[in-house]
């Protein structure tokens, strides 16, 4: 099975295991070891999840504004999450590859793989939520064949995205490619960078 089968198989387990509740509280029962790939992959695609439906949440117009800063700061630390997560996905990838040496016309990707596998986790509810779309009998005709195109799409996306992954860590295996991990460094959750919080020092 290639990587990114099992990745989406994972993805569509954690989506699934969500909308048992469909509830953004509900407690994460990540069935995965600890120390596994599969077990960044579950929590990925479920921090995703939930962060899925704090967006749907936040944009209700009619939202309490103490309630909508407080889902605000709850999106901000599940991007948090997120963005080390992604970190954690990539040191598996180089300790997997550490005995791979680069031929000397290794060449970089513009992504890492996780930052990859990042966005086919987001595809996976991009395509789990049109399908629920295509389904509504409480929506026009056309309203349902415009999410059924857009499904198509998706669907050939996540087709186009998982082939291109596995490229690119048969790429990396086999020293065509080489990878380097940049740490992201968000300014605005620093209270040493951001002048907001540095300057009510």
């Amino acid at each position: 099975m290639s990587f990114t089968k099992h990745c989406n198989e994972i993805f569509n387990q954690a989506i699934r295991d969500y909308h048992i509740t469909d509830n953004v509280d509900t407690p994460i029962s990540n069935p995965y070891d600890r120390d596994s790939i599969e077990n960044r992959l579950y929590l990925k695609c479920w921090i995703d999840t939930v962060q899925w439906h704090f967006e749907d949440l936040i944009r209700d117009p009619h939202i309490n504004p103490e309630e909508g800063m407080s889902l605000k700061h709850r999106i901000d630390r599940s991007n948090q999450d997120r963005t080390d997560l992604v970190e954690q996905i990539d040191s598996y990838f180089r300790q997997l590859y550490s005995d791979v040496t680069p031929l000397p016309e290794a060449t970089i990707n513009t992504e890492s793989p996780a930052w990859a596998v990042d966005r086919l986790s987001i595809l996976a509810l991009k395509i789990y939520h049109m399908k629920e779309q295509t389904e509504r009998t409480d929506a026009s005709a056309e309203h349902v064949e415009k999410c059924k195109s857009k499904l198509n799409i998706l669907l050939e996306q996540q087709k186009d995205l998982s082939l291109a992954i596995d490229q690119l860590l048969d790429d990396i295996q086999h020293g065509r490619k080489y990878m380097k991990v940049y740490r992201q460094m968000k300014m605005y959750n620093d209270p040493a960078t951001n002048p907001i919080l540095y300057n009510k020092k």
